[in-house]
């Protein structure tokens, strides 16, 4: 068994921009080197917005040297970037967009989201790249609710939605830099599973809804994340209520971080680098 680590409880929520009100569970500033390949997770809401038609979100920024992934659980997300890529997101959704050398993006709640109004509740996780990655060409990746494998879990304890990596033979459909597991699992109450993964990769149980027992240790919940050690494969969960749980899970990369706002790469002399590329136009425009 993975013992546990740490249990990092729910933090209190900041506004990103003002349309996600989020809670970051961790982030490379101070846990770089234990979350690897992991480099922040920012959680948003459940909160519930007006039918007002006003425009929420996070408007024209850049990034560099990583990835970030949106997963969508409640509302809609529209999002729109300098590759000329970009769409709306929905339940069930991901897009998983490469940084890479460098991208201009906004995102935003949906036209049709903002007028109609409702619960938004959604994850975005970055994701470092390796070094002789860095600097690949940007990219988005839509991941639509139909891509992605949907498994039952043995003795109806739940399903595990498979949007990066390998479960008992599905794969996942996005397309990673370094291998991971990116898994939304949903656990009935007293739901129970058991789950193999890789030997001396980091892992992370977070549970965005319910209570949850790992490896029969004390239950956590609603915005707590458990991080497990990396010696050993099994992981036992256990629900006491519904839940829905996001499982990280990948092979730590060891190059150097070093991180400035939208920036991550490996030296402070790429990161200034990277300011003169944006200030030259070099990310391209909306």
């Amino acid at each position: 068994m993975k013992s546990i680590s740490r249990v990092i409880k729910a933090p209190a929520p900041h506004w990103v921009g003002n349309g996600f009100p989020a809670r970051s569970l961790f982030s490379y500033h101070n846990q770089a080197a234990e979350m690897s390949p992991f480099l922040l997770l920012d959680y948003a809401g459940p909160m519930h917005f007006p039918a007002d038609g006003v425009k929420r979100g996070v408007g024209e920024h850049p990034h560099r040297g990583f990835e970030t992934v949106t997963i969508v659980y409640q509302g809609e997300v529209a999002h729109r970037d300098s590759t000329g890529k970009g769409g709306v997101i929905g339940p069930g959704d991901v897009q998983w967009m490469t940084a890479g050398s460098g991208i201009m993006h906004e995102e935003f709640h949906s036209s049709a989201f903002s007028h109609t109004g409702g619960e938004l509740q959604m994850a975005q996780l970055w994701v470092n790249l390796p070094k002789k990655d860095k600097m690949t060409d940007p990219n988005y990746q839509g991941i639509r609710k139909a891509d992605i494998p949907d498994v039952a879990l043995a003795d109806k304890a739940g399903t595990l939605r498979l949007i990066a990596g390998e479960f008992e033979g599905h794969q996942g459909p996005a397309k990673t830099f370094s291998p991971m597991q990116v898994w939304d699992i949903r656990l009935h109450a007293d739901g129970k599973t058991q789950l193999t993964l890789p030997q001396d990769w980091t892992t992370a149980v977070v549970v965005l809804e319910g209570n949850v027992s790992i490896n029969g240790a004390d239950p956590i919940g609603d915005a707590d994340m458990a991080l497990l050690s990396r010696q050993g494969r099994e992981v036992a969960l256990h629900a006491s209520q519904d839940s829905v749980i996001l499982l990280l899970s990948g092979e730590p990369i060891t190059d150097p971080i070093v991180g400035h706002g939208p920036f991550v790469m490996n030296t402070k002399q790429e990161i200034l680098q990277a300011f003169n590329d944006l200030q030259a136009g070099k990310f391209g425009q909306l």
